[in-house]
């Protein structure tokens, strides 16, 4: 009996990517062999062409947008050299603040029917020297009557002082919050309250503004004297404003008078406030809201309406009295006043005279009509009267 065996090819392997097939009889077949095709090495060269055209087209957009942009801004108009800052010249010095030309009060028409209704109410009262200077916002019309004269300020220095206050407030030099202490060296007798309210007592830079109009407090203006640099730096500041007669020369109260204004300065200065040329909208709100809490209504007051509001600041010691305001008419129109009378000591008639003159500025300006404006001209200068002698008489 015979046996087969039948033999499975097998699988050899001749190499990497090919095979070869062995049967029983040993017999070759050629296989195909599947070779590995070799990856290409980049060309160096191709790519940086490539890369090179690619920045090309980046250069040529860039460009496209900058000359977009140049066609828009003149080169022109631009600086060829940068203004030096603090940060890129630390030499430069400090810049200074602007201070405000001294301006003129040029006005159209001199009301001279009310000009000659106040010298006749000031032929009644031979022993005192009053002087008086109105203005209508509206239109420019004045009457100035002895307006230049130079008078003891009493409490009408108050008024520059306050503005002087809030200009730095604008300027960022006080905070209306920040703490002020009555030392010994800034308590003052006369009005005021601060003065028995104890050594060394705080209060804010606002509350002590307010009190010195308000009740017209010494030792609160004096708080802010010295706050402010002092009696000289104020001075300065008065007359870069335009205020020939208005000077601090002692601490208040100043009995003696030895500080000085003129209805002139107290209504130039109160113009400013209202033209907005001194102090922010905010600023000038708040002024003209103490202003017009001042308690003393004895003088100006008197003379006008009830229905009219007043923003003012009185004055008073032994040989002078004073008031100086904005009036706001119930019929829409505005006017400033000034008046100051000296007077023997304590001279009841400088109130009586105040009133008046006050009651027949604001009489006029009710029933005046405007009149076409002339060719405006400065308001004409009287000879100021020699500095006034007084004698002591608490202040207000």
């Amino acid at each position: 009996m015979t046996r087969q065996v039948t033999r499975r090819p097998s699988k050899v392997q001749s190499g990497p990517g090919s095979t070869r097939s062995m049967d029983s009889n040993n017999n070759k077949k050629p296989v195909p062999v599947k070779r590995a095709k070799k990856q290409r090495k980049p060309n160096l060269i191709a790519s940086f062409l490539l890369q090179v055209l690619r920045f090309s087209i980046l250069g040529v957009g860039l460009g496209a947008i900058a000359g977009t942009v140049l066609t828009v801004v003149d080169p022109s108009k631009l600086p060829l050299h940068p203004k030096p800052t603090a940060t890129n010249s630390p030499n430069s010095p400090t810049p200074q603040p602007v201070t405000p030309k001294p301006t003129t009060l040029v006005l159209n028409e001199n009301l001279s029917s009310l000009n000659q209704k106040l010298q006749a109410l000031a032929v009644k009262y031979p022993k005192l020297q009053a002087g008086a200077l109105f203005i209508d916002l509206d239109n420019g019309a004045y009457a100035n009557f002895r307006g230049d004269t130079i008078f003891a300020a009493a409490s009408t220095i108050k008024i520059p002082i306050l503005v002087a206050f809030f200009e730095d407030v604008d300027a960022g030099k006080i905070r209306l919050d920040e703490t002020l202490v009555a030392t010994k060296d800034v308590l003052a007798s006369g009005s005021g309250d601060m003065q028995y309210l104890g050594l060394n007592k705080t209060y804010t830079a606002l509350e002590t503004a307010t009190k010195m109009n308000v009740i017209s407090d010494n030792t609160a203006t004096n708080m802010l004297i010295k706050r402010m640099g002092g009696k000289k730096a104020l001075n300065q500041r008065f007359q870069a404003w335009g205020l020939t007669s208005t000077v601090i020369n002692n601490p208040l109260p100043d009995l003696e008078g030895t500080n000085t204004t003129s209805p002139r300065d107290l209504v130039t200065i109160l113009g400013k406030v209202n033209q907005g040329e001194l102090l922010s909208l905010r600023s000038r709100d708040r002024l003209l809201n103490i202003m017009q809490e001042t308690r003393t209504r004895t003088l100006l007051p008197q003379g006008i309406e009830k229905s009219a509001d007043i923003a003012h600041k009185t004055g008073d010691i032994g040989s002078m009295l004073a008031d100086a305001g904005i009036i706001d008419m119930p019929n829409g129109k505005r006017y400033l006043g000034a008046v100051m009378v000296k007077r023997p000591h304590n001279d009841s008639n400088a109130r009586t005279l105040i009133q008046q003159i006050s009651r027949t500025a604001y009489q006029h300006f009710k029933w005046y009509q405007t009149q076409p404006a002339a060719k405006p001209q400065p308001v004409p200068q009287s000879s100021p009267s020699p500095s006034p002698v007084v004698s002591p008489s608490p202040g207000n």
